[in-house]
């Protein structure tokens, strides 16, 4: 008896790290000290030091059940991205810069090239966040997990200068909202997803002339980083009041995160356009429309709370860095929370 037939295969392990290296090495900053396979990711804090009071930020998620829907399409490049989206994009929602980003992945056993492949997506992430990947753990798992089976979780750190916060505390009645497009479902509410359509591939290589592509592509399309977006607002010099990740819960949960008491956020449901993903899973789903707003982005991955004279410079921002974006609401007085008309 060894190891390996206990179900853990060593070598697979040094195969996977090795088959990584190459996408690792495309998120290095100049912050990176050492290299990939030490037993910690070592970081600069030199290029921070000019900030008044530093703040560390720092988020973690995983990709959830949307997991299944690679299995099945068998393609394991783009949750990574998922991943990474779910951490920085909570980051940035303080105001702060996504530093380093630490993958770990869970699985039945080592696949060498498909754990490869799952990494290929997690740099890609950090690369599109500016963050470097310095480093991860793939732990292999035998008897608990199936063979061909894997989860993925990561962790993120930020910076931010106290003064440049954002913390939702001067929004006050008069204020407006901007919505972000997102890029469709991104990484929840999956849980139902995989109960409104049969998960088999075919399925989801079924052609929507609706969708424009295969119902997978619609769904497995990675979460949007809005980092630079972000970061092109603050280089604009428009000051974001509050700003709302819209992650699992949708806009009752998330958008009320940002506010402080005494005012209501009002979203304009007409106002931007709604992905077609939504309106062909409310229909095959026959979902009530306040279940879809409590439950998916709706087609806004991010919503920002402004100054009325700032929305225009910072719509022009956020274009100039690649996104779209819509004013889709107000701020008015009343009881904290969020009201769709």
């Amino acid at each position: 008896m060894d190891y390996k037939k206990a179900g853990v295969d060593i070598e697979a392990g040094y195969r996977s790290v090795e088959l990584m290296k190459k996408y690792v090495r495309e998120t290095v900053r100049p912050e990176v000290l050492g290299g990939l396979g030490g037993f910690s990711g070592a970081f600069s804090l030199s290029a921070i030091k000019n900030m008044e009071n530093p703040v560390l930020v720092s988020g973690t998620d995983g990709v959830g059940t949307k997991i299944k829907l690679a299995f099945v399409m068998n393609r394991h490049d783009t949750v990574g991205i998922d991943c990474v989206a779910m951490c920085v994009n909570d980051i940035v929602c303080a105001g702060g810069e996504p530093l380093f980003f630490l993958d770990y992945i869970a699985c039945g056993r080592n696949y060498p090239e498909k754990i490869a492949s799952i990494v290929k997506g997690v740099a890609e992430g950090c690369k599109q966040a500016g963050a470097a990947l310095i480093g991860g753990e793939t732990a292999e798992h035998p008897g608990l997990m199936p063979e061909e089976e894997y989860d993925l979780a990561g962790f993120a750190v930020g910076v931010v200068d106290e003064k440049d916060l954002i913390t939702g505390e001067n929004i006050k009645p008069g204020d407006v909202l901007v919505g972000i497009a997102s890029s469709g479902v991104h990484s929840n509410g999956f849980s139902l997803i995989r109960k409104i359509f049969v998960m088999t591939n075919e399925s989801l290589n079924t052609y929507y002339d609706e969708l424009g592509k295969t119902l997978g592509e619609a769904l497995i399309e990675p979460t949007k980083i809005y980092v630079k977006a972000m970061k092109s607002i603050k280089e604009a010099g428009v000051i974001v009041k509050g700003c709302s990740h819209i992650t699992g819960g949708g806009f009752y949960e998330n958008i009320p995160r940002m506010l402080p008491d005494g005012v209501t956020a009002v979203i304009e449901k007409n106002s931007y356009p709604i992905p077609p993903i939504f309106e062909l899973m409310k229909k095959n789903g026959d979902l009530e429309e306040k279940m879809m707003y409590n439950t998916y982005n709706m087609g806004l991955g991010m919503v920002l709370a402004l100054d009325p004279a700032d929305a225009d410079k910072a719509i022009e921002a956020i274009t100039a860095a690649g996104e779209k974006a819509y004013v889709v609401g107000s701020i008015k007085a009343g009881e904290k929370g969020v009201s769709i008309c």
